[in-house]
């Protein structure tokens, strides 16, 4: 099965060359250290608006062969825990393939997790970051899973499922990456304000902190359960901490402060 592109042309060019060419403009002229990295959160909107700040967090990290994708379900089709387990997805910079037997492990570790097409066929959450990653790694496989649930122990303890399936797969490395954008349409200064409020929580790994944080600050952070579960999925695999590479809002694009969304 091919998992053709939905929103090339819209929320990044269709064009390899301009997808190129827009992530280098992203980037400093020096290249930055790379480091290893257990799990990484990327912004999943439209390139001009939040590309930067998915481009600078993965020019730093020694992105693996192999990917778990962590997104949203904003479409509402298919399952609760959805895991795409083989084919390829493709994009304007080539072929994905899917890890078919990492995605076999977390699906017979966990309850919850189901073989699932219809949740990615147009989610675009997990496509966006694609591009990007093909900009910094020639070949590596995913396996794309999409949440829609926002139950705290049921994302936990999934996230500490899937880690027990990559701790079964010792083939090589592997990068978990959560897709989520921040507030959304608020002014900037209380976006900020809340998501500074969301960071901090993330930064100490604190997933039901997160989790209150965004009750408590009405923070319409749409990859709230994406995250929570790489959050668990990564303190099972050994993270200790949790480093800021880059925040930004909308209107460093649109140049408009009275309504913004947050990467």
């Amino acid at each position: 099965m091919i998992r053709n592109p939905v929103v090339s042309g819209s929320f990044y060019p269709s064009s390899a060359s301009k997808i190129e060419g827009m992530i280098k403009g992203f980037l400093p002229q020096d290249k930055p250290a790379q480091t290893e990295a257990i799990g990484c959160i990327l912004p999943h909107a439209g390139y001009i608006y939040s590309g930067k700040v998915a481009a600078l967090t993965l020019s730093q990290i020694d992105i693996p062969e192999k990917v778990i994708l962590f997104g949203p379900n904003h479409t509402g089709l298919g399952l609760s825990f959805s895991l795409m387990p083989k084919g390829v997805w493709s994009t304007p910079l080539g072929e994905v393939n899917i890890d078919s037997n990492l995605a076999g492990l977390i699906l017979r570790n966990s309850r919850r997790i189901k073989e699932d097409y219809l949740a990615h066929a147009k989610e675009h959450s997990l496509e966006v970051e694609l591009p990007i990653i093909q900009y910094f790694k020639n070949d590596f496989e995913i396996v794309p899973i999409a949440f829609l649930s926002d139950n705290l122990g049921v994302l936990i303890e999934e996230g500490i499922n899937i880690a027990k399936a990559i701790k079964d797969y010792s083939a090589c490395k592997v990068l978990l990456v959560a897709s989520s954008d921040m507030t959304h349409y608020e002014p900037e200064a209380e976006a900020r304000e809340k998501d500074n409020q969301a960071i901090e929580a993330i930064l100490s790994l604190d997933e039901k902190k997160l989790m209150e944080r965004i009750a408590s600050f009405n923070i319409s952070m749409c990859g709230c359960a994406p995250v929570i579960a790489m959050l668990s999925c990564a303190k099972e695999l050994g993270a200790s901490k949790g480093k800021l590479v880059a925040y930004q809002t909308s209107a460093e694009a649109s140049k408009d402060k009275t309504s913004v969304v947050g990467y």
